[in-house]
């Protein structure tokens, strides 16, 4: 399988860590670093007194190893094999004898340093109280020719570039870890072997966690450009995951419409779960339930898995997670299902607080696609008397909506829009509120927007009026923007009147009030708001809060149809449906949501090259377009993404 291989292990106090150093370093295969350097002049001097002395030693085929190319190493092999020769002829004392005593070895060890003493490095390994820990990192022979891996000094460069990372990932101080390493060539695997410890006898620990950090580590360093290229396709594949995740929720809502549900294993096991919590103990979360729920909500899980799309995208998530797992371990992942698959355990919680929420009878919207901001009709403004305002107005309007306007020109928009709100033309200072909320032309400042909304809202402007209770809303400063809701309400702002219904029906940032709430879905219904007229009459349909009215239901559920609202269309197709069944069903549609923004957030893998190369070039544009607003390169002010809309105007 493609990918390092790392073997650990560790030697402990006094049981032959110098042995073992000795033997990678000398070993046969071993690639040596001390040696290949030019012949000291000590020993040019004793390879010429060995001539003298015996001249026969020419004759030897380490001489001719020598004199072919000369390096420490050939030199020092020629003189063993001639001393060895002639050592019978020795005298006591000879200088010959010193040298066999204290000539030098080659070897293969290397560390922060190309090359190191053996014999130190031998002492210091027996010496040392703590454990030795070694590392085999091995490659297959094409990976490691390709990349580069199939000499000493690529190996050497990769460790010493992450001794850090090495040492913390074994508990121990950067400044106290040591480390010597060897090559060996061999024919199908090239490797170092690589023993680590630690200056501090009482520090360093390993565990798995640790190896797999390592691993990690070298695995990104190694296979940098290969893993760049994977990501890539790996991104481009998971953006087709979360649109078919959405495509499929689109299909299984057309699905139900036409009274055909994928699964109704899925409505008849989210039933039974809603009936199990009600004798469930303790707090409703996955983790708290007991064996026989969680078996529930795992069957749950299972049976979501089954649905095509689903198990479409799964499959696509396990190829790619394969992939990129196979650059780390050589060990093969285990395919789990769904419900035990632990990097999608959060579907499980989910699973368990929409059927809480089904039991519990909460209310929900399903308005999370809600657009309320809509162009003004310039034709509802007083054209003739005001024409020239209206038209310098429109202009400025055009640009800041304009996405590929420049900055500069946005900006240059705020001093008309201010003028033409000091000459009377109060929706002026609407759209400055929109500015200074959306960053258009400007960075975005909550303050001057509620300014600015606030100036047009006292002048009477419904759309003001609610965009400032939204603004408020978004601050949790609740009273307030019920306040400024029922000043747009009553003039006939329906999506007004829907956030007050919604807001008294919940009953989580102000009382649950149902009569409240009924008045007010229903003025927002007879308006003509579609959001309205789903919530008021599956609100009908029930049987929660207020009396079931199936007549109320269908007139209600059928005028946001007709306005192209599919969950209106879905629960008119059930009509015929049990109080609470429509509300397992669209349960069912939301667990399938849900299992998209999981895949979506899943499939994004931890930082990787591209990821920085994109943050780089996201950092170049931000900068850009704050030197554009007029900031200095480096004030670091932070620029915000730009949102687009208008608002339904009545007048100014």
């Amino acid at each position: 399988m493609t990918g390092l291989i790392l073997k650990s292990s560790y030697i402990r106090p006094g049981c032959g860590a110098e042995g073992y150093l000795r033997y990678i370093a000398t070993r046969d295969g071993v690639e040596l670093v001390t040696g290949n350097g030019p012949p000291s002049p000590k020993q040019r001097e004793l390879i010429q007194k060995l001539l003298r002395d015996f001249p026969d030693s020419a004759s030897l085929p380490e001489h001719e190893a020598y004199q072919q190319h000369a390096t420490v190493s050939t030199a020092s092999s020629f003189i063993a094999a001639a001393i060895d020769d002639n050592a019978h002829l020795f005298r006591k004392g000879e200088q010959y004898l010193r040298y066999v005593a204290q000539r030098p070895r080659s070897h293969g060890l290397f560390s922060s340093k190309r090359s190191v003493d053996l014999d130190a490095s031998m002492e210091a390994v027996e010496h040392h109280e703590g454990p030795v820990w070694i590392f085999i990192c091995s490659l297959r022979r094409e990976d490691a020719a390709r990349l580069g891996y199939d000499r000493a000094d690529s190996w050497r460069s990769l460790v010493l570039a992450h001794q850090t990372e090495l040492a913390q990932a074994m508990k121990i101080s950067p400044n106290n870890v040591r480390w010597r390493a060897a090559f060996h060539d061999e024919k199908h695997h090239p490797h170092i072997h690589l023993m680590v410890w630690s200056d501090d006898p009482q520090q360093g620990y390993l565990t798995e966690q640790g190896i797999q950090q390592i691993r990690s580590k070298l695995t990104n360093e190694i296979f940098r450009d290969e893993l760049l290229s994977l990501y890539q396709k790996k991104d481009f594949s998971y953006q087709e995951v979360r649109r078919t995740a959405q495509s499929a929720m689109a299909r299984l809502i057309r699905q139900m419409r036409s009274f055909l549900c994928d699964s109704p294993e899925i409505e008849q096991r989210m039933e039974t779960l809603v009936r199990a919590l009600e004798t469930a103990e303790g707090k409703k979360v996955y983790g708290y339930l007991k064996k026989p729920v969680k078996e529930q909500v795992d069957a749950i899980v299972d049976a979501l898995a089954k649905l095509p799309e689903v198990a479409e995208c799964y499959e696509v998530w396990n190829e790619m997670k394969d992939a990129v797992d196979s650059y780390y371990t050589d060990k093969s992942r285990e395919h789990l299902p769904l419900s035990r698959q632990k990097e999608f355990r959060a579907i499980q919680n989910l699973v368990v607080q929409e059927a809480e929420n089904i039991r519990l009878g909460k209310f929900s919207f399903e308005d999370q696609r809600m657009v309320d901001e809509v162009e003004e009709e310039y034709d509802t403004l007083d054209m003739e008397s005001h024409w020239d305002l209206v038209l310098a107005y429109r202009d400025a309007k055009e640009i800041l909506c304009d996405p590929n306007a420049p900055e500069t020109e946005k900006a240059q928009q705020l001093p008309v829009l201010e003028q033409l709100w000091e000459q009377g033309f109060t929706v002026a200072a609407h759209q400055l509120g929109k500015c200074w909320r959306d960053g258009l032309g400007v960075l975005p400042d909550d303050e001057r927007a509620e300014h600015w909304f606030r100036r047009s809202a006292e002048a009477g402007n419904d759309f003001s009026q609610y965009a400032l209770g939204k603004l408020m809303q978004a601050q949790k400063r609740t009273t307030a923007a019920v306040y400024w809701y029922e000043k747009a309400a009553s003039q006939g702002n329906s999506w007004a009147a829907y956030q007050l219904g919604k807001l008294y029906l919940q009953g989580e940032e102000v009382p649950k009030d149902v009569y409240r709430a009924e008045k007010y879905l229903t003025t927002a219904a007879e308006i003509g708001n579609a959001y309205a007229q789903y919530a008021l009459g599956k609100l009908y349909l029930s049987d929660r809060d207020v009396k079931r009215d199936l007549d109320a239901a269908d007139y209600w559920l059928t005028q946001s149809a007709r306005q192209g609202n599919p969950y209106a269309g879905f629960l008119l197709e059930r009509m015929d449906a049990g109080p609470g069944l429509p509300n397992v069903l669209l349960a069912a549609t939301k667990l399938l949501h849900h299992l998209g923004d999981l895949f979506r957030e899943r499939s994004v893998p931890p930082a990787t090259p591209l990821d920085q190369r994109m943050d780089r070039k996201r950092r170049r544009e931000l900068q850009q377009r704050r030197i554009a607003l007029g900031h200095k390169p480096d004030d670091h002010e932070e620029t915000p993404q730009q949102t687009m809309g208008g608002m339904t105007m009545k007048g100014w």
